[in-house]
């Protein structure tokens, strides 16, 4: 258990009028955000969807973060999937959006996979083949049999990002597409942790480069590119990005690591 959730109740479902505010105004700003961004690049006004990162945040203020319009919501970690799963859904079920996508954005560890795979929809941080082969042969015990998968590519090299080596995506993608259970629906990444636009955007651009070769190659399916975050999001969205990932702009600054 990690150390933050011993100090806080991430199932809590009660809030306060001046929190729930509080997360109300950062989805709207967030939201316009996503627009100006895409207005600007040209794109069409439902090109990119904002995905809430929802690290360390209980069930009463993602509730309020969906009730203010957000349609995706993301975790980092398994053990906040399994706190907030039973909450989530019957929470998404009385506002009648049980479908609503719910995504694995961090690291995935081989003993964690048959716990989160009755509630998560998509997993994006698969960086493995080897990864992939479990979460297929997982999904053989479960009634659901099949799951979205992003493959995480490491566009800025940095030793401290997962991901897979660029040089070795084409391949591990060609792979993963063939797997038992699985629908490679696109490719994420995190942007290089530096303040040069031209760096970051070339990151971006080589990942969408990467899925337009897929798509080339027969795998049609492969269309989404998960990339950016809320310090590079109007880049990552000029490069082509159909999924930003947005924690602190929505929910403010986490109070736990």
């Amino acid at each position: 258990m990690t150390a933050y959730m011993e100090h806080k109740d991430l199932s809590n479902t009660s809030i306060t009028d001046e929190r729930r505010a509080e997360i109300t105004s950062g989805v709207h700003c967030t939201l316009d955000a996503v627009q100006n961004a895409l207005a600007k690049a040209g794109r069409p006004s439902d090109a990119t969807t904002l995905l809430a990162a929802t690290k360390t945040r209980d069930v009463a203020e993602i509730l309020a973060a969906v009730d203010a319009g957000i349609r995706c919501i993301g975790e980092n970690r398994p053990q906040e999937v399994l706190a907030k799963a039973e909450g989530l859904a019957t929470g998404l079920a009385d506002r009648g959006l049980d479908e609503m996508p719910f995504h694995m954005i961090g690291q995935l560890q081989a003993n964690k996979i048959s716990k989160i795979l009755p509630y998560i929809s998509t997993i994006e941080s698969v960086d493995s083949l080897k990864l992939a082969e479990r979460i297929s042969r997982r999904l053989e015990t479960q009634e659901n049999h099949e799951i979205g998968i992003f493959l995480e590519v490491n566009e800025s090299g940095e030793d401290t990002k997962s991901g897979c080596s660029p040089d070795e995506a084409y391949d591990i993608a060609q792979q993963i597409a063939e797997l038992e259970g699985l629908r490679l629906e696109g490719l994420m990444t995190i942007g290089t942790h530096v303040s040069d636009e031209k760096v970051v955007r070339t990151g971006f651009a080589h990942l969408r480069d990467l899925r337009d070769r897929l798509q080339d190659a027969g795998l049609s399916a492969c269309r989404e590119l998960s990339m950016g975050m809320s310090g590079d999001m109007e880049w990552a969205i000029a490069e082509g990005s159909t999924l930003v990932r947005v924690g602190t702009g929505i929910f403010g600054e986490r109070a736990f690591i």
